[in-house]
């Protein structure tokens, strides 16, 4: 009876946490099936089985973390050969696969292995004899898929097994959480007509450190820690900006600026580099990523060689990746291995941003809103389209001359964007 483990995360990640099971006890598995959704610190990935056979046996509950080694199922006969052990989020053969849902008859088994062999990298502990009071039907088990339906439930103290689903065959959506919320809150007492009580010592709602939120925490600490930054910034007259993008509606505002991003930094090359030891290292890809707010958090997907793409496929890839991310369907190596960063924080309603550099990379590049301002256009007064540029870049690398010629660069290229791209 083989054990599937936890298998190699990679990007030096060495846990995950359960978020949905795929398969209960008693399902047919084939070999590189998803058998249960895991979340990493880089996104929420399908964990496929290289093993063909009956699951005997599984370990661990959603919201558990467990260490890369631990025992995900136990897989019983028929065997077939293994595909051996998968990366996380990607299987061995070419074949589509199927996702096999959990039958109505199958029992789903709650662990019932003390913690310490959840979390041990290495142990191997034998599937325990599961008392009949800790087993339960699928079809009483409330329907949850999303992971931040859970969380908002968790968070409030709701039990999932007393709201209602509305959704597809009774699956609890985000809307019946926010119902019962609503519902709990209609019938509790106005706390305005009661005296206040003391604030309790460590009163107030807590949220973790961990996952996607604890990476991009430990990645922005790391950078203040470790990044002597200094910021630039420049007002531009994107009115042809905005025409230009009107022109190509299959490319973004972002796209455009991703482009002009890539153009400068063929030009001021420092800028497209990190810090080892003593060393400067000018990279000669650029590997571009861009800021994405997701229902997780922000993330930041990675467009690779983007030197080499044209306009369009920029925009196009740029598109897909965002589209992933939303969906949490990146894979953990599409989020890493940046050598730039571009960031439209003007979709936020604000007009600049001292922004915190991607470590370890050497800058980022962002856009804020654009609105109409008076502007002087051939000595007279106009309205126009304006935009400022922010640049926050590691003094190590370059001094203000280069990350001021860079931005100078990007700002033309925004205020006479045909002129930018018909040299290309």
């Amino acid at each position: 009876m083989p054990d599937f483990r936890l298998p190699d995360l990679g990007e030096g990640l060495t846990e995950g946490e359960i978020v949905t099971w795929l398969v209960s006890v008693g399902d047919h598995v084939s070999i590189d099936q998803p058998v249960v959704e895991v979340e990493t610190a880089k996104a929420v990935v399908e964990v496929p089985c290289p093993f063909e056979g009956v699951v005997s046996a599984r370990f661990g509950e959603p919201g558990e973390k467990l260490a890369v080694g631990s025992v995900l199922l136990s897989v019983g006969a028929p065997e077939s050969e293994s595909s051996g052990n998968v990366l996380i989020g990607y299987g061995t053969s070419d074949t589509p696969r199927r996702r096999r849902r959990p039958r109505e008859s199958s029992v789903q088994i709650a662990s019932v292995l003390p913690s310490e062999h959840l979390s041990s990298t290495l142990g191997h502990p034998a599937p325990a004899e599961i008392p009949a009071a800790r087993t339960a039907a699928v079809g009483a088990a409330p329907a949850v898929i999303s992971p931040l339906v859970r969380q908002l439930a968790r968070e409030n103290g709701l039990p999932l097994d007393r709201i209602d689903g509305t959704g597809p065959g009774g699956v609890i959506r985000r809307a019946d959480v926010e119902r019962e919320l609503a519902a709990r809150a209609a019938s509790t007492p106005d706390p305005a007509l009661a005296p206040a009580p003391a604030p309790a010592a460590g009163a107030g709602r807590r949220i973790p450190l961990r996952g996607l939120r604890g990476a991009v925490a430990e990645k922005l600490s790391t950078s203040r820690r470790e990044i002597p930054e200094a910021t630039v910034w420049v007002d531009v007259d994107a009115t042809d900006f905005l025409a230009a993008r009107a022109a190509m509606p299959s490319v973004s505002l972002l796209a455009l600026l991703a482009r002009f991003t890539v153009l400068g930094l063929k030009k001021f090359p420092e800028l497209n580099s990190r810090v080892e030891g003593d060393e400067i290292v000018v990279l000669d890809q650029v590997h571009l990523g861009f800021a994405a707010q997701t229902d997780r958090g922000l993330v930041v997907p990675v467009i690779r060689d983007a030197q080499s793409l044209t306009t369009a496929e920029l925009a196009s890839a740029i598109a897909a990746h965002t589209a992933s991310a939303r969906e949490g369907k990146l894979a953990p190596t599409a989020m890493t291995g940046g050598t730039f960063t571009v960031n439209n924080y003007g979709v936020f309603g604000v007009d600049g941003s001292a922004a915190i550099i991607n470590h370890p990379e050497a800058a980022i590049l962002g856009i804020g809103r654009i609105i109409d301002r008076p502007w002087v256009v051939d000595g007279q007064l106009a309205v126009r389209k304006v935009a400022q540029l922010t640049l926050a870049f590691d003094h190590r690398v370059c001094d203000g001359g280069t990350a001021g010629g860079f931005l100078r660069f990007v700002a033309d290229c925004v205020e006479s964007p045909i002129t930018a791209l018909a040299d290309l």
